[in-house]
Order: structure tokens, then C-alpha cells, then sequence
């Protein structure tokens, strides 16, 4: 993708499009089997639980740039809007089973029906010879007229524009079932339902502040977003492997995220100057021209990659260490019965 195009909106050649249907697909095989294999070993275990979803949690960001160039969205607000809808299903789901010990994946599940309609999505775009298929008129491309009762606000949407309104309905369907999920599931414990929404305010802090810094900053959006994305993915990431170990811990739900610091700096800092104009009152810009507004969006990327790196090291090293393990190799290996007796 970043070498065919960096810019989200090129078409790429046909091989690559299969690639990443074929990559994603089998990424969503594995994905399933591990637990199968986990069990058949005896291997089953909360490291595990943590690499399942914290490899998901990193991945979703990933393969929403993937989907952005498949459907050429380019770099801008349809790419942002993409990441916020896929990154606030995987919090989402992830504070549900914090507090209902269930993970419920909804009725048209992200890593399922989701990853299977990417696939296809990936596929379909390489035979259909590349993602500017998908921005030509729905309605015009399978055949339907363009009748006066139509309005031209719906007979010219996309194909990439219906998707994205398929999946916000999809999104909010699947937040309100989590809710009353983790409403129902503490009352039935004797707990305060509403004290457990407070949980999605971390959530609802860094997406205030990704939009408005974008806003700030329109070079960033249009020209560097690549590498925000991934910023802000590891935002989400970092969030999302703190509420997997209070899971596992049983310990307090995490609230803050020290990675929204850097974001918040970004916003004051690029506010200054834009109240300074249009109100005659603000501040002017640290960072001022466009070269040092690229340097910060990587300085975030990389603090974003120590802190969540670091972060996940210490984890899989303090879990192998209290359940004296080994990571990605098995230290015990259990032996069934009429194998012990074979061995004798």
C-alpha cells in the first residue's frame, strides 16, 4: 500500500488488491484456530487472551488504511471517519467484556462477518481493476435510472458512501447492545450501571481531540495522515491492552491515556494562532511552520511506539514470570494419559 499508494487514493495493480484479501483472510483463519491449538496443547491462558486482542487492537488501524486505499478514499475526513467507527467498535467491545466477563461480539460480528466482507471487498476490487470502481454511483452502476423521484443526493452517493453509511448503522446498533449489556450485567451484581459509562470517556476524549487537531491542522490531514493513523491507533491500542489487563487482574478499569497528552499539546498549540485571527486574541504557534507540525505527528508515533511497546514487553515478561512460562513456546508440554503409559 505504501508503495502503490501512499496518498490512499491510486489505483493499484490488480495483485496487490488479492494480496490483501488473501493476507486478511488468512489472518482472520489464524486468528480463530489459535484458541483451538492453545487448548489442544494446555497452553490456555490469560498471555494468550492478551496477544489475541492486543494483536487485534493494532491490526484494526492497520487494516483500515488498507480498506481506505481499496475504496480510494484518499487522505481526509471518509478515511478519519472510517478509523473512528472500526477503533470505537474494538473499545467498545473490549469495555463490555471488562464488565459483563463476556465478550459479545454483536449480531454481524467485526472479526467475522467483517474481516469475510473485506475479503471480498479486497477481492472484488482487484477484478473490478482497482479502487475507483467503488467511486462511481450505486445506484448507475447496477442498472437503476435516474427517475425524477429519486433525489440526486442518494443517486449519486458511491459505493465506498453507502458502506460507510451501512457501517454506522452497524456501529451504533452494535454500541447501544453493548451498553444496555453492561447496564444489565451490573445491575443484576448490585452495582451502579451509569458509573461504568464513565469508561468510555477516555474513548471520547482522544476522538474530540483527533478531529479537532485535524481541523487545526489540515496539512496533517490531507498530506500526512498515514503516519496519524497509525498515532492514533496505538492511542486506541494502549487504552484497549490497559482494560484487557484489568480484565484478566480483575483490578480497576483503567481511565486516562498518557498518549492523549502529546494530542492535547497539538491542539492548544494550533489553536493559538487561529483564535489570534479571527479574535484578535490568542498565542502564537511553538511549532509554528508546516516541517516542525510533520516532525511533532512523528514524535507522537514514536512516543506512541516506546510507551505501548514498552508497555507490552513488561506485561508478557510479568506474566510469564508469575505463570512461569514461556512466550510463543510451550515450557510444560502436558502428555495425555495413554501417552504416559506408552512412554512407561
Amino acid at each position: 500500500m505504501l508503495w502503490y499508494t501512499p496518498t490512499l487514493d491510486q489505483d493499484c495493480p490488480p495483485w496487490v488488491y488479492a494480496s490483501w484479501a488473501i493476507g486478511l483472510f488468512l489472518y482472520q483463519t489464524f486468528d480463530a484456530v489459535d484458541g483451538t491449538q492453545a487448548r489442544r496443547t494446555g497452553q490456555s491462558g490469560p498471555l494468550g487472551e492478551l496477544f489475541d486482542h492486543g494483536v487485534d487492537a493494532i491490526n484494526t488501524s492497520l487494516e483500515v488504511l488498507l480498506f481506505s486505499a481499496a475504496m480510494n478514499l484518499g487522505q481526509g475526513w471518509k478515511t478519519i471517519i472510517t478509523l473512528f467507527a472500526s477503533l470505537m467498535t474494538f473499545y467498545v467491545q473490549t469495555w463490555e467484556e471488562y464488565h459483563t466477563h463476556t465478550l459479545t461480539l454483536g449480531v454481524i460480528s467485526g472479526p467475522v462477518e467483517g474481516i469475510l466482507t473485506l475479503c471480498i471487498i479486497y477481492a472484488l476490487t482487484a477484478v473490478l481493476g482497482g479502487g475507483s470502481f467503488w467511486q462511481r454511483s450505486l445506484l448507475e452502476s447496477i442498472g437503476i435510472a435516474n427517475h425524477d423521484f429519486i433525489p440526486d443526493l442518494f443517486y449519486n452517493m458511491a459505493w465506498n458512501e453507502w458502506y460507510m453509511v451501512y457501517g454506522s448503522v452497524v456501529l451504533v446498533f452494535n454500541t447501544i447492545t453493548s451498553a444496555q449489556n453492561v447496564m444489565q450485567a451490573r445491575r443484576a451484581r448490585g452495582q451502579q450501571a451509569r458509573i461504568a459509562l464513565m469508561g468510555l470517556l477516555t474513548f471520547a476524549l482522544a476522538w474530540t481531540l483527533i478531529p479537532l487537531y485535524l481541523f487545526l491542522q489540515p496539512m496533517i490531514l490531507h498530506n500526512h495522515l498515514v503516519p496519524f493513523v497509525f498515532y492514533a491507533g496505538l492511542v486506541n491500542a494502549y487504552s484497549v491492552g490497559r482494560m484487557i489487563i484489568s480484565h484478566l487482574t480483575k483490578s480497576r478499569f483503567p481511565r486516562g491515556n498518557v498518549l492523549i497528552y502529546p494530542l492535547i499539546y497539538g491542539v492548544i498549540d494550533s489553536a493559538g494562532p487561529v483564535l489570534q485571527h479571527y479574535i484578535g486574541v490568542g498565542w502564537p504557534s511553538a511549532l509554528g511552520d508546516d516541517v516542525y507540525q510533520v516532525a511533532f505527528v512523528f514524535l507522537c508515533l514514536g512516543l506512541a511506539m516506546g510507551v505501548h511497546g514498552s508497555f507490552v514487553v513488561d506485561v508478557i515478561w510479568t506474566i510469564c514470570d508469575y505463570l512461569d512460562i514461556w512466550c510463543l513456546t510451550i515450557k510444560y508440554p502436558i502428555h495425555k494419559e495413554g501417552e504416559d503409559k506408552k512412554a512407561k
